[in-house]
């Protein structure tokens, strides 16, 4: 079986000690656990609601920070939103992400492609399981690298998000790796001026795409989360991460393993 992944960090890369925290801790889980841990915070947010919301502590400072994790071999993961940003952010990152807005723009999968770094790409919250195919296929004629597809909930109506869990075994039919977005997937956008949530449910949402037949979780995590720059209430405090990780670990072993 493939083995099971983490893909978790804070959102954002908002000061040097967080990121550092987060990543330590949750190494040590995954340790523990002997699962693949992938750290990931953004290092600037260029699609944010109001003008005044959080983006970045500096370009320089943030990839900086990243590079530094990547120094103490933690694989390291962030998201790029403009085909011309990849040269410059991909020496410092081991995994390469295209956020869900962005799902179908060809020339920033193929600048990616051209790295030879695998690629995460979000669904969108427009686009169907099916149509994510295509996104691979821009991807797979330049790279043979991998590629992670990620359900992170579909619109339904202005502000809230539905997942269909149906989604991920058609996607496991041509990606290397289908991801549960447990924390983006509860979500309540279009509240205000930031994104609200339900951070109860984050819980449910990553039992429930592993048992749907994800490899992978996701999930945004943070030691304070009210205090977060970003997406403050869909993050998981870090003082929970080790129940929820060890949860779906093992629901991930169960399955799995019963398949032999």
């Amino acid at each position: 079986m493939k083995k099971f992944k983490l893909i978790a960090g804070p959102c954002v890369i908002e000061n040097l000690m967080t990121p550092m925290r987060v990543a330590s801790e949750l190494q040590r889980i995954c340790d523990k656990l002997n699962i693949d841990y992938i750290f990931k915070s953004s290092y600037v947010k260029a699609n944010r609601t109001h003008k005044d919301s959080f983006q970045t502590i500096g370009i320089k400072d943030a990839l900086g920070v990243l590079g530094t994790l990547k120094g103490m071999q933690h694989t390291i993961l962030t998201d790029v939103h403009e085909s011309i940003d990849v040269h410059e952010v991909y020496p410092y990152v081991d995994i390469l992400q295209v956020p869900s807005f962005l799902c179908r723009q060809t020339q920033l999968i193929e600048s990616i492609a051209v790295t030879g770094k695998p690629i995460n790409i979000k669904k969108g919250q427009f686009a169907s399981p099916h149509s994510m195919k295509y996104a691979v296929e821009k991807f797979k004629r330049i790279s043979n690298s991998d590629v992670y597809l990620t359900e992170r909930g579909t619109s339904c109506g202005t502000n809230q998000l539905i997942v269909d869990f149906t989604g991920i075994p058609i996607m496991k039919e041509f990606a290397d790796h289908v991801v549960i977005d447990a924390t983006h997937s509860v979500q309540q956008p279009n509240q205000g001026e930031v994104t609200g949530g339900n951070a109860e449910m984050i819980e449910t949402m990553a039992l429930a795409g592993i048992a749907a037949g994800a490899d992978t979780l996701f999930l945004e995590v943070h030691p304070n989360p009210k205090e977060a720059r970003s997406d403050a209430e869909s993050q998981l405090p870090l003082e929970k991460a080790e129940e929820l990780i060890t949860k779906v670990s093992k629901l991930y072993s169960f399955l799995n393993e019963t398949k032999k």
